[in-house]
C-alpha cells in the first residue's frame, strides 16, 4: 500500500505546466473509469471560475500491469523484469518491425472512411496506444473482449492492442448471424465489445443488451451520433480514436513520470497463456472456441518462410476474413517481413488485382474457382477465332505441364513399389523429348495468350490457397498458364497451418509437407493403429502450433487431443511412399487429402462414398453453380443442384430457338442438368442418381454458409428434407 500523489505535483516535477495539467485531465475525463491518466482517484473541483486537480489522500492497492515482454520491455525493466528481444507473444513482433521497417507502408486501407495508409512505426505506435487505452477505461489481464469486426487495418491494431494487456480476443465477424455472435459473446465470457461500425452494432444491440452483459463497447470504425439513442442509454461507448488518445496521454505520462510507474506491479505475459479464443465455423454443429495461445500463433509466424518466401516491399492483398485462422496467422507472419499490405473485399477483388499488381494473394479456393470461370468465360465470350487460339494454347500447356511433371518426378500415387532403373531412366528420356518439343509452344503462349491474363490477376509471385479442398482442374490450369498455385492444410485447432507446398516443390495433388517442428501421421479408421506410408485414414497432427483445447468444453478436447499431443483431424488422407526413383521420386512425406470423415455418406449397400470428388467433378460445369451431393442411408447418391440461370439460359436458347428459362420445363431443366452430371462425373467411383434443383444459392446471409464460404451440409439438408424425401420416393 502506498498514498496516491497529488497529479499536478508529479507533472510539474516533469516539465509541464499546471494548465497543462489541467487540461491532459479533463480531456481524458470521459467516461467515470477513465478520470485519471495515472489510474489515482483524483476529481477536479470548481473553484470561482477555475479548475484545480485534487487528490484525496487515500492509499490503494499496487495493481498488477502485464506486458509483452519485447514490446514493453521499457516497463519491466523498470520493475526489475527482466527485458528480452526474444518474441514470448505475438505483439513483441511489432517493435521488432517497427525498427527494421519503420518508414515502410505496412498498410493500405483505402475502403474505409477514412482511407488509410499507416507506416510501421505508426502501426506499432497505434497499438501501444490503443493497449494503454483499454487499461484506461479498466480492461484487466486474461479478461475476454469480443472482437466482431471485418477485415481492416483498425481490426489489426484492435486485435493486437487486445493482446499486449494480456486480455483474451474473442473474434467473429460482421455477417454471422445475431444468434451466432450472442452464443459467442455469452460463452465465452467476454465482459465487453469492440464492434466494426455503428450500424452494424444498431442491427445486434437488441439482443446482446437484453441478453448479455456489457461494460462498454468500442467502434473501430464511424461515430456514435450514429448510434441509435436507446444503444447510448446506460452503457459507456467509444471510438477507435477515444481510445487511441486516452492510451496516447496517459502512456506519455508514464514513461515522462517515474511516480506514477510506481502503482504498479509489472509482469510479463506468458507464451503459454491463451492469446485468443477462436470459434470454429460449425459445418457440423455449434460452434466450439479454440484457445490458442502465443506460443501456437509464434510457430506459425516463425515458420511460414519456408513456403512464402516474402521479402520487404513485396505487396500482399488481403481479403479474407483477419478474424480467420488462415489469414490471422498469414498477417501475422507477413508482418514481420516488411511487406505492404493492401486491404480489399470480394466486391473490389478483381479491380484490386489489376491495380495493385501484388506478389502474393492469400485465398481460399472458392476465389481461384472464381477467377478461373472468370477467365474461362473472357475466352469463351471472344471472337471465334481468339476462343480457338486460346483454347489451342492452353491444351498444349496442359500437356506439357503433365510431361514436365513426369520426368522432374512430382506425379503423385500412392503404390509403395517402385520401377526398375531401366523403366525410370527411359520414362524420363521420354517424358524430356516430349517436353522440349513442345516447350516453344508453351513460350509463345505465354507471349500471346497468358501475359494478358497476368496483367489481369497481378500474383506475380504466388497464390496460397488454404481452408478448403483446391479442384485439381483448377489447380492444372494456374500451373498450365504460369501463375504458381501453393496449396496448403490446417486447421484452426492448429492455427492453423499444419502443411504446405514449398515453391520449390509444388507437387499437385497434394498440400505439400509438414512445416517444420510439424509431425504428421495417417492412423486406421476403427483400431487407430498408424498406418503405412499410400494407406488411407484419419489424418493426425503434432506440433508446436496444436491448440490448448475448447473453451469450457473438455468433453470435445478429450475427443480430438490424444495422448501424445496428437490432434485428432477428423480428414480423410494419406502420405506418398518413399520412392528414389521414377516419377514420384520428389513426392515422398507428402500429404493427401480425399475428404471429412464426418463429410462421409454411408449408403445402404454399406459402400462409403466421400462426395467431395462428385462435388468437384460436377462443378466444372459451367450450368452448375452449387451442387450438395446427399444420400445418407439411401440406396443411390443424389444432389441438391443451385443452376447457373444465365448459362442454363443460354444453353436453352442454342437447343431450342427462342427459348426462355422461364418457358423451360422443371422436367427439361432436370434432364439438362442430369445429362451435364453424367458427363462431368463419368469418371467418377459413383454416379448421382436423382436430383433437387432448387433456386435459392447457398450464402452466408441465409445461413446455408459458413463465414469462411463453406457450405453447412446439415442446414441444407434439414432445410430441404421433405423435398428429399420425395425426390427418393
Amino acid at each position: 500500500m502506498m498514498p496516491t500523489i497529488a497529479l499536478t505535483s508529479n507533472l510539474a516535477s516533469n516539465s509541464l505546466d499546471r494548465l497543462h495539467a489541467v487540461q491532459l485531465v479533463l480531456s481524458s475525463c470521459r467516461s467515470i473509469s477513465s478520470i485519471n491518466l495515472l489510474h489515482q482517484k483524483c476529481r477536479p473541483k470548481l473553484l470561482s471560475s477555475k479548475f484545480r486537480v485534487q487528490c484525496e489522500p487515500k492509499t490503494e492497492e499496487m495493481q498488477m500491469r502485464r506486458c509483452s515482454p519485447f514490446l514493453e520491455s521499457v516497463f519491466l525493466s523498470s520493475d526489475g523484469v527482466m527485458g528480452s528481444r526474444e518474441w514470448k507473444t505475438v505483439p513483441d513482433i511489432w517493435r521488432s518491425s517497427a525498427e527494421k521497417f519503420g518508414d515502410r507502408v505496412a498498410v493500405v486501407d483505402p475502403y474505409h472512411d477514412p482511407p488509410s495508409t499507416m507506416t510501421y512505426k505508426q502501426l506499432e505506435q497505434d497499438i501501444l496506444d490503443f493497449s494503454e487505452g483499454l487499461r484506461v477505461i479498466g480492461v484487466r489481464p486474461a479478461e475476454k473482449l469480443a472482437l466482431f469486426a471485418d477485415n481492416s487495418c483498425r481490426w489489426l491494431v484492435a486485435d493486437q492492442g487486445i493482446m499486449a494487456t494480456g486480455a483474451i480476443n474473442v473474434v467473429r465477424g460482421s455477417r454471422s448471424s445475431v444468434e451466432e455472435l450472442l452464443q459467442i459473446y455469452n460463452h465465452s465470457e467476454s465482459v465487453a465489445l469492440v464492434v466494426d461500425n455503428p450500424e452494424f452494432f444498431n442491427r445486434i444491440s437488441e439482443t446482446l443488451r437484453s441478453q448479455a452483459a456489457m461494460r462498454f463497447v468500442i467502434l473501430v470504425w464511424g461515430d456514435k451520433s450514429c448510434l441509435t439513442s436507446e444503444v447510448l442509454e446506460g452503457l459507456p461507448v467509444y471510438n477507435y480514436k477515444d481510445i487511441i488518445d486516452l492510451g496516447h496521454e496517459s502512456r506519455m505520462c508514464l514513461l515522462d513520470s517515474h511516480d506514477a510507474r510506481q502503482h504498479y506491479i509489472y509482469e510479463a505475459i506468458s507464451s503459454d497463456d491463451v492469446a485468443t479464443i477462436m470459434y470454429t465455423s460449425g459445418t457440423t454443429g455449434n460452434p466450439k472456441g479454440v484457445m490458442l495461445t502465443h506460443k501456437n500463433l509464434l510457430h506459425q509466424i516463425n515458420n511460414l518462410w519456408d513456403i512464402v518466401p516474402a521479402e520487404p516491399g513485396d505487396r500482399f492483398l488481403s481479403m479474407l476474413p483477419s478474424w480467420h485462422a488462415y489469414e490471422r496467422a498469414a498477417e501475422y507472419f507477413i508482418f514481420t517481413y516488411g511487406i505492404e499490405q493492401v486491404y480489399t473485399t470480394v466486391k473490389y477483388l478483381k479491380e484490386d488485382l489489376r491495380r495493385y499488381q501484388p506478389n502474393y494473394l492469400v485465398t481460399v479456393p472458392l476465389v481461384l474457382e472464381t477467377l478461373y470461370n472468370g477467365i474461362q468465360k473472357q475466352i469463351f465470350t471472344s471472337s471465334t477465332v481468339r476462343k480457338l487460339v486460346a483454347l489451342f494454347f492452353i491444351k498444349i500447356s496442359l500437356t506439357y505441364m503433365g510431361i514436365k511433371r513426369i520426368y522432374e518426378g512430382k506425379c503423385l500415387t500412392n503404390c509403395q513399389k517402385q520401377c526398375s532403373f531401366l523403366v525410370a531412366a527411359f520414362d524420363w528420356l521420354w517424358a524430356r523429348t516430349i517436353s522440349l518439343l513442345l516447350r516453344p509452344l508453351h513460350m509463345l503462349a505465354k507471349k500471346i495468350v497468358y501475359n494478358k491474363i497476368h496483367s489481369a490477376i497481378g500474383i506475380s509471385k504466388a497464390g496460397i490457397s488454404g481452408g478448403g479442398s483446391l479442384p485439381s482442374h483448377v489447380d492444372r490450369f494456374f500451373e498450365a498458364i504460369d501463375v504458381k498455385v501453393q496449396n496448403g492444410y490446417g486447421l484452426t485447432e492448429s492455427s492453423p497451418v499444419a502443411a504446405a507446398r514449398r515453391p520449390s516443390c509444388n507437387v499437385l495433388g497434394t498440400v505439400g509437407h509438414p512445416i517444420r517442428h510439424t509431425e504428421i501421421r495417417v492412423v486406421d479408421f476403427e483400431t487407430g493403429d498408424v498406418l503405412p506410408p499410400g494407406s488411407k485414414g484419419i489424418v493426425e497432427i503434432k506440433g508446436p502450433q496444436v491448440m490448448k483445447g475448447y473453451y469450457k468444453n473438455e468433453l470435445a478436447t478429450k475427443q480430438v487431443l490424444k495422448e501424445g499431443g496428437w490432434l485428432n483431424t477428423g480428414d480423410i488422407g494419406w502420405i506418398a511412399p518413399s520412392h528414389s526413383r521414377g516419377r514420384s521420386r520428389c513426392c515422398s512425406g507428402m500429404v493427401v487429402l480425399e475428404g471429412r470423415a464426418k463429410d462421409t455418406i454411408v449408403l445402404s449397400t454399406g459402400e462409403n462414398v466421400e462426395p467431395s470428388e462428385l462435388e468437384e467433378a460436377a462443378m466444372r460445369s459451367s450450368l452448375i453453380q452449387q451442387i450438395v451431393v446427399i444420400g445418407q442411408d439411401q440406396r443411390r447418391l443424389g444432389a441438391i443442384i443451385v443452376p447457373n440461370k444465365d448459362e442454363i439460359l443460354a444453353t436453352a436458347k442454342r437447343s431450342t430457338k427462342g427459348a426462355d428459362l422461364s418457358e423451360l420445363s422443371k422436367e427439361n431443366l432436370t434432364a439438362l442438368l442430369h445429362e451435364e452430371l453424367r458427363k462431368r462425373t463419368s469418371k467418377c467411383s459413383f454416379h448421382i442418381g436423382p436430383i433437387l434443383v432448387i433456386d435459392e444459392p447457398f450464402t452466408i446471409d441465409n445461413g446455408f454458409m459458413t463465414p469462411t464460404m463453406k457450405i453447412r451440409r446439415d442446414k441444407v439438408v434439414a432445410q430441404y428434407k421433405l423435398q428429399i424425401e420425395d425426390m427418393y420416393k
